[in-house]
């Protein structure tokens, strides 16, 4: 039998490596990766209070009042770490979706700071909420008039900081069904195939 001291040693190393493991990873999801391919998705973000769409105007103003298919409502969406950090941009205007001091969305040109990465957090009900990764507990939240809502005042349980990623309107989502089959080439028999199959054959 195994000695108790061995055994608790073997427990104690398994929960030290697991623990290592967790902040490890929790770390690394918060530090950008400048090095991984970025994984990029356009897709819309439907507002579940004001019942539109987050847009990016040219102006860098930002609200959640355009129509499902608006060109301004079409988003870039770029992966930042290995994990569900992401920055937002305006497919037409180029401009990204940061956050102030203030708590206030505002639109930026160059989107490298932490105040233009968000992290997606898929909640129980199926939203999607984004929270900004330089002020911790700040969400992007837009009112039932779809203003944008000051990050200060924002919660995860709230209406305001719900989202549904939908794709742009007559956008086909992947689907293998709608792949091109594959095209089979039928090449001539050399001499060497010709031996190869009359000896399989025989």
């Amino acid at each position: 039998m195994q000695p108790i001291p061995s055994r608790l040693s073997y427990l104690f190393l398994h929960l030290f490596a697991f623990c290592y493991y967790t902040q490890h990873v929790s770390e690394q999801s918060k530090v950008t990766d400048r090095v991984s391919r970025r994984l990029i998705r356009i897709y819309q973000l439907y507002s579940r209070t004001s019942g539109k769409h987050v847009q990016v105007l040219p102006n860098k103003k930002i609200n959640a009042m355009a129509d499902d298919g608006d060109v301004h409502a079409k988003l870039i969406v770029e992966t930042d770490t290995f994990g569900s950090r992401v920055r937002i941009k305006g497919a037409e205007t180029g401009f990204y979706i940061c956050m102030n001091k203030r708590g206030k969305l505002i639109g930026k040109k160059n989107g490298q700071g932490r105040d233009c990465i968000f992290t997606e957090i898929v909640l129980e009900n199926n939203y999607t909420a984004l929270r900004n990764a330089r002020y911790e507990g700040w969400y992007m939240a837009f009112t039932r008039r779809g203003r944008p809502r000051k990050g200060s005042r924002t919660r995860q349980h709230q209406r305001e900081v719900h989202f549904m990623k939908r794709l742009p309107k007559g956008q086909q989502p992947a689907h293998p069904s709608h792949h091109r089959p594959f095209d089979f080439i039928h090449y001539p028999f050399s001499q060497r195939t010709k031996r190869t199959r009359y000896s399989s054959e025989r």
